[in-house]
């Protein structure tokens, strides 16, 4: 009776409880695996589309092999991107990644920086502008009315809800 009673505290007292831990580990990287490869599709797809227009105006042929090549590389560079984005959200102490720290990543580039720096700016106008029609529409009254008064009720109408 002594050794039933020894059971190691990582299985929570329970014999199945790791073996779950552990299915459910293996099914969330199988999703995150198929995630990776459906992005990994897309971004395959994308670089096709591209180098084909490119091949349509320059007059070239992209191999099968440099399109896979550069959509390879593409990727290993959007997954370094996303660390450094993350990187520098967790140095300023933030779990949200802001219009600054795209502009921090871009800062090598300075006509991608100017273009960033444009749309943001443009966001940031858009935004205000929206705020300012918000507050010139009109206040709804205390109570969920909004300013039209209910007809009263008559006598002879209160006795016929009866």
């Amino acid at each position: 009776m002594a050794a039933a009673q020894l059971r190691p505290a990582a299985l929570g007292g329970k014999p199945g409880r790791a073996a779950e831990g552990r299915a459910m580990e293996a099914a969330e990287g199988e999703e995150r695996l198929l995630l990776t490869q459906r992005l990994k599709a897309a971004v395959h797809y994308t670089v096709g589309c591209l180098c084909q227009d490119v091949a349509e105006d320059q007059e070239v042929q992209f191999s099968k092999q440099t399109i896979a090549a550069i959509s390879e590389i593409t990727f290993r560079q959007c997954e370094n991107f996303a660390k450094d984005l993350e990187m520098f959200a967790r140095h300023a102490k933030r779990t949200t990644v802001t219009t600054e720290d795209v502009k921090l990543l871009a800062r090598r580039s300075s006509s991608l920086l100017k273009y960033i720096t444009q749309k943001s700016e443009e966001i940031t106008s858009s935004h205000m502008e929206q705020k300012e029609k918000k507050k010139k529409k009109p206040i709804a009254v205390k109570g969920g009315r909004t300013g039209k008064q209910e007809a009263p009720v008559s006598e002879s109408e209160d006795s016929n809800m009866a």
